[in-house]
């Protein structure tokens, strides 16, 4: 039977076998999101578990973490997860344990906010010195180059020690190893600078250090923008080429998204305007210029979406990231093929921020079992998500800064 002659159900419950050997139970993955549940010191809660319990609980064959840091000076966020010597080991096992309940896959996504970093309790360093309205960051030598692989293969390694099945490397969405990528960020002209190849090479260095630490079974994925969406941003073109030299490495998973944070920068043609998902027609593409499966992220909606983009043979998973924060049990649904469609919240008014702050502020009712009970406005979520920030800035600055 061919995948296009398969009932919905059946794409969408196919095992997805990685190239390390592990195996994905079906094609549904809960994507990276900043879930601000750690304790404001760098380490994981019963409620952070709790929520990956949720979504384990509720069919999804993977999650991911969002921004766990290899390095507590350019976090971005302070309720971000910390991968160091002072881990509250317990707390991180437990973690792995909950989110993999149901045979699911739980992997912290390996972050560093670079230029991005939150700026009360870091003094942001992008690939390049920038000073513009909105964004000010100091540049990395090449010392501070050269010492991030081994910071990202330390975390790898507690990570996988604490019964994760593997880790995520970011270098999407705008942050250092997507810095690096795009030209807006990375104004270098020494190894790291200029042409594609250059401003991959760290990304390439990275995964190296990754896999030597955590060995040949662990899974090691990648997440990468098919556009930064920003004139003057990284070209699909140049993301292609980013796919062909992935496909060299030993990586298990691609996750394609897209969309940079870049103050003032003017967006381009390449955007996520229109109803269905994004970054298919990139996909597409990317498909023919790697071996390695692919997971694209970004603007699904319902499940006859998710199961045309499996039928055309051109992604090998999905992510979804909003719908099952609304519908936590979405992927047992769906493989099913039965229940609803997730029901998204309409907001007669918007906040700068707001939006974010309520789906921030629905993880929390979620880890707490509570949603259903959740009714703040944007206004009440961003009041509520901003001070909760305040308040772990201190905590973390007094754990993490030097006297």
């Amino acid at each position: 039977m061919t995948v296009s002659e398969e009932t919905g159900a059946g794409v969408l419950g196919r095992p997805l076998a990685l190239p390390c050997g592990q195996v994905l139970k079906n094609r549904i993955i809960k994507s990276a999101m900043s879930d601000s549940l750690g304790d404001g010191q760098g380490n994981a809660t019963p409620a952070q578990a709790r929520l990956y319990e949720r979504w384990a609980e509720g069919g999804v064959a993977l999650s991911l973490i969002g921004e766990v840091q290899a390095d507590p000076r350019y976090p971005e966020k302070p309720g971000n997860l910390v991968l160091g010597p002072d881990t509250d080991r317990a707390a991180l096992r437990n973690l792995a344990l909950k989110g993999q309940a149901n045979t699911a896959h739980l992997w912290p996504q390996l972050g560093h906010a670079g230029a991005l970093s939150y700026a009360p309790v870091s003094s942001p360093k992008g690939p390049s010195p920038l000073d513009l309205d909105g964004l000010h960051c100091a540049g990395f030598s090449v010392e501070d180059i050269e010492a991030l692989p081994a910071q990202y293969a330390r975390a790898a390694k507690i990570a996988v020690e604490a019964g994760f099945t593997g880790v995520q490397i970011h270098a999407g969405h705008g942050f250092l190893l997507s810095q690096f990528l795009s030209p807006l960020f990375n104004h270098r002209t020494d190894c790291y600078g200029g042409k594609i190849g250059n401003r991959f090479r760290l990304i390439g260095m990275i995964i190296d250090a990754v896999r030597e630490a955590v060995g040949a079974r662990a899974a090691v994925g990648i997440k990468m923008n098919a556009t930064d969406q920003l004139e003057g941003g990284l070209t699909q073109e140049d993301a292609l080429e980013v796919v062909r030299l992935l496909d060299q490495t030993s990586v298990d998973l691609i996750e394609v998204s897209g969309g940079t944070y870049f103050p003032g920068a003017p967006s381009s043609s390449d955007s996520t305007s229109g109803t269905g998902p994004y970054f298919l027609e990139f996909c597409k593409a990317a498909k023919k210029a790697t071996k390695i499966p692919l997971c694209v992220t970004g603007g699904f909606k319902t499940r006859s979406q998710a199961v045309a983009a499996l039928e055309s043979g051109d992604v090998d998973a999905v992510g979804i990231a909003r719908g099952l924060v609304v519908m936590p049990d979405l992927a047992a649904h769906w493989v099913a093929g039965n229940g609803p469609d997730p029901s998204f919240p309409r907001f007669s008014q918007t906040v700068p921020g707001g939006v974010t702050a309520w789906y921030s502020m629905r993880l929390t009712a979620l880890s707490e079992d509570r949603e259903d009970h959740f009714d703040l406005d944007l206004s009440e979520a961003l009041q509520v998500y901003d001070a909760r920030d305040q308040a772990r800035c201190d905590l973390w600055n007094a754990r993490f800064q030097s006297p």
